[in-house]
């Protein structure tokens, strides 16, 4: 079976037949009276949309269905749809589909069987990708970073590994990760949902998930060679799930869905084939080793294990590139057994003082502020040496705000003096002091 790569992947191909479906018959044939009954869809070109699959293959489940008496042909024939013929529920067919909407509220695309599912995660594996340092320096362009801190990421982001990015904080390692996200760059297929033992598991969000623009057809021409792939997935950027002190660890569980009947991707599944953030690690209600000791199993064996409501245990493969990012010092929030498991530990410090001024020229370039060089040697002579002239690449930011809010506020054109640098100052930090209540 031809498979065409787009973007370097392999599109995932689209059955020819049921029985390349590799899903339960009774299944799939719930869907689509479900699906039919929901839509209220009458054409087999409709229904073959509805459901996501190749019209011959819908063809051959509304045959079946057929058979079994839950559907029957009206007799009516239809100009606008190139003649089809048209199809209803019989009062056995709408008896099933309310039966089936009971067990599960599911209709619409057909699920993907787990293992085909698998399948597809190898041929666009994350570590598949070959990242040059021209093309992570082009996806951190827009940054000012010490020269040897893309060369300790190029090779982490190569192997697909794990990443503990660690440092004080307002230093850019959340600007780092969304950096290595830009330099991914292709495009993969993600399923709308997966098959495992009879249960559907969405997978596709919206939310998470962005859809590439896909090739359009011409109608003129013979052979269509846009879009020939399974349509049970979407065409999408590599995925990018960012998390901060909001994890828990439930959401790196199946959610199960007790009214639809149906459960819902974790965060780690929708961001296969991509990458999973995990920000102000520490700042989570969860322990950050409790966080660790969850990850061990798919850091190590490339494998995650789901459990179903039922209790059983499944594995789904674990395909993703993790970033840790903490502002605290590892050894404080790992035990040694942890630190191992990270196969790259990278500490993001702040700037230098010649780095600092090139950040601090660059944002006030384009915030339209202009330079002084009486406020700037003001601020490194007469500010950052009470603070151990401790350099963070946030201050140039929030102190050009700081003064463009100020001259917003007196009515006067934007600048930077000593005095408007020692009333941004006030602002950035609170003197420790004993307030009394």
């Amino acid at each position: 079976m031809n498979m065409q790569p787009q973007s370097g992947v392999l599109a995932p191909p689209a059955p020819r037949t049921l029985e390349e479906m590799r899903l339960p018959l009774v299944m799939m044939r719930d869907i689509l009276i479900k699906t039919i009954f929901r839509k209220n869809t009458d054409r087999v070109s409709d229904m073959a949309k509805a459901v996501c699959l190749p019209v011959a293959v819908t063809q051959e489940l509304v045959d079946l269905c057929r058979d079994q008496l839950l559907l029957e042909a009206t007799g009516s024939m239809s100009a606008s749809s190139a003649g089809e013929m048209g199809y209803q529920l019989t009062d056995n067919g709408r008896a099933r589909a309310l039966d089936a909407l009971a067990q599960s509220e599911y209709f619409g695309a057909m699920p993907v069987p787990l293992e085909v599912y698998r399948q597809q995660v190898e041929r666009q594996s994350v570590r598949d990708i070959q990242m040059s340092r021209a093309r992570l320096e082009g996806a951190m362009a827009h940054l000012i970073l010490p020269a040897e801190l893309i060369g300790n990421l190029g090779p982490a982001i190569s192997s697909g590994r794990s990443i503990l990015m660690y440092g004080p904080p307002g230093n850019g390692k959340s600007s780092i990760s969304n950096g290595i996200r830009d330099a991914l760059g292709d495009r993969i297929y993600v399923p709308r949902a997966v098959e495992y033992s009879g249960q559907v598991i969405t997978v596709y969000d919206p939310i998470i998930h962005t859809l590439a623009e896909e090739q359009e057809d011409d109608p003129s021409q013979l052979r269509r060679a846009a879009n020939r792939y399974d349509t049970r997935y979407l065409r999408c950027e590599r995925p990018t799930v960012i998390t901060g002190g909001e994890l828990t660890l439930d959401m790196l569980n199946l959610q199960y869905n007790p009214v639809a009947r149906t459960y819902q991707a974790p965060l780690q599944m929708k961001a296969t084939g991509g990458v999973f953030i995990v920000d102000d690690l520490g700042r989570q209600a969860e322990p950050p080793q409790a966080l660790i000791n969850r990850w061990i199993v798919p850091l190590e064996e490339d494998k995650d294990i789901l459990t179903l409501q039922s209790g059983e245990k499944f594995e789904v493969p674990f395909d993703t590139l993790v970033i840790f990012s903490t502002n605290f010092h590892p050894n404080e929030i790992f035990d040694q057994a942890a630190l191992r498991r990270i196969f790259f530990k990278i500490k993001i410090e702040g700037p230098t003082q010649e780095n600092f001024l090139k950040v601090f020229a660059l944002v006030a370039r384009k915030k339209q502020m202009p330079l002084s060089e009486a406020a700037l040697r003001h601020l490194l002579k007469h500010k950052y040496p009470a603070i151990g002239n401790v350099f963070a690449n946030y201050q140039p930011v929030f102190l050009i705000d700081q003064m463009i809010a100020i001259c917003q506020f007196e009515g006067i054109p934007n600048q930077m003096s000593p005095e408007l640098i020692d009333r941004a100052w006030a602002n950035m930090f609170v003197r420790d002091e004993d307030i009394i209540r």
